[in-house]
């Protein structure tokens, strides 16, 4: 497909909950299953903007007519979230990670931050708006295929968590509402899908070097905003995750290349698809929250500002030292730290025993363990004096995972002499075997015990 042809243009929307108390109070931003201590009913409806007129999003919710059902909980929640309190000043942890953010995007500063409320009545907000204000502008992001340029950078309050849909009501649960969101929105500069998957994994490094986002399903959520050649813009909510970007943009702008595209809102669905979630909102919905003073960014504040090392730069660094790749990526993204681990043995197989035999043991066993920093010492240590090869420690690791009782004789190293004389037997004895069916009597003999290359040459020597 065309791209450049089609004239297409793509924007996107990350928006990452932070790892810090709520944004308006105190309470703890965690998500609770426990029964609710309260509940609270309410209706929401639309009302004019400064401007006199409605939002036709807006509009839109108003007319399904449902009740709706908030649960909560009387030790983390209060009455800034049920809307009955005015809400506190701005976490101040919160505006630091965006403000980081911001500098890493080499983004404009505004001089005041200006809380403002974004109507939505579809009772995912108890107030029947989204507090939410603009903290930077112009920035850029460096991609392969060249800049993407920041269009903005905002702080915002999360909406409450969905449980129930019926006919005539929703249920949320108020654990979430609160818990602050960074909002990155890029320019239109976008070239293709594969370009946009690769800005979202971009922003995505940027915003976990903060090492203060939260990790996990539904902690980080993109929107893509797409169009082509004499079509209307379409934003597209509801991403599971990166992989399904590429698929989903291509189907979308199939879609858009049929013509009558409307500017509206769609759902990314699980069959790569798109269908219409509500009508584009409109500017009518967005005016100042007077209840909460604006922010001056001065001098002093962004003194106190300290930038933290990008994870791309921590992955050049263990590059430099000799680990793999795509060994790094996978170190830096999951937070593990190669400098915790200090062995004589080759970086790759430390790296290796870290994350890959994990997941490897998690795939083939099915085995969903956590394994602790004291286990990995115990593998990496008895690699480091020779008592364990790369094969009997992933031994060690799978009977960890199986929680069984780990005795290290049973894994220690044969004698090659013993082994060379043992082969030699097994050889002679099935000499009618194929290389792969005597590796396979003898590994499974010595189970991990031997290397599987010495194995292979010392057959091959007496075949």
């Amino acid at each position: 497909m065309d791209y450049k042809k089609l004239k297409f243009k793509a924007g996107l929307e990350i928006h990452q909950q932070l790892e810090t108390n709520k944004l308006f109070c105190s309470c703890p931003s965690i998500l609770r299953d426990e029964k609710p201590d309260i509940l609270i009913k309410r209706k929401l409806r639309s009302s004019e903007g400064e401007s006199g007129k409605k939002d036709v999003a807006a509009e839109y919710e108003t007319s399904k007519d449902k009740e709706f059902i908030y649960q909560g909980y009387k030790d983390s929640n209060c009455s800034v979230e049920y809307d009955e309190e005015p809400p506190h000043d701005m976490n101040e942890d919160a505006l630091e990670i965006v403000l980081q953010v911001c500098l890493l995007l080499k983004c404009k500063l505004v001089d005041e931050i200006q809380v403002m409320r974004k109507v939505v009545v579809d009772g995912s907000n108890t107030s029947g708006f989204q507090r939410t204000a603009l903290v930077g502008y112009g920035g850029y992001l460096g991609t392969s295929k060249g800049k993407v340029g920041i269009a903005s950078v905002a702080v915002e309050e999360d909406a409450a968590r969905r449980i129930k849909d019926d006919k005539n009501s929703v249920t949320f649960r108020l654990d979430r509402l609160g818990i602050p969101l960074i909002e990155i929105a890029t320019d239109p500069d976008i070239k293709d899908p594969e370009h946009a998957k690769e800005t979202a994994e971009k922003l995505g490094m940027i915003l976990r070097s903060t090492a203060k986002v939260k990790r996990g399903l539904g902690t980080i959520r993109q929107d893509v905003n797409v169009s082509i050649k004499n079509g209307n813009r379409v934003e597209i909510k509801g991403f599971q995750d990166l992989r399904s970007m590429i698929k989903i943009i291509e189907n979308e702008v199939k879609r858009q290349s049929k013509g009558n595209v409307k500017k509206e809102v769609r759902k990314a669905e699980s069959d790569f698809s798109t269908s219409f979630l509500r009508p584009m909102p409109g500017a009518a919905r967005m005016y100042p929250e007077t209840d909460v003073k604006p922010i001056l960014i001065t001098k002093e504040l962004l003194k106190s500002i300290e930038l933290p090392e990008l994870l791309d730069e921590k992955v050049l660094k263990l590059e430099k030292q000799g680990v793999n790749p795509d060994l790094a990526r996978i170190l830096v993204k999951d937070g593990i730290f190669l400098d915790e681990f200090e062995y004589s043995l080759d970086k790759n197989l430390i790296a290796s025993v870290l994350v890959e035999m994990p997941k490897d043991i998690k795939k083939r066993f099915n085995l969903d363990y956590y394994f602790s920093k004291d286990d990995f010492i115990l593998v990496l240590e008895n690699l480091d004096n020779g008592n364990l090869n790369k094969e009997s420690a992933f031994e060690v690791l799978t009977d960890i995972a199986q929680e069984k009782k780990i005795d290290m004789s049973k894994y220690k190293q044969i004698d090659f002499k013993d082994l060379e004389k043992d082969i030699k037997a097994i050889v002679e004895k099935n000499k009618k075997l194929s290389v792969g069916a005597l590796m396979g009597i003898v590994m499974n003999k010595y189970r991990g015990k031997v290397e599987g290359r010495v194995v292979s040459e010392l057959i091959r020597k007496y075949l």
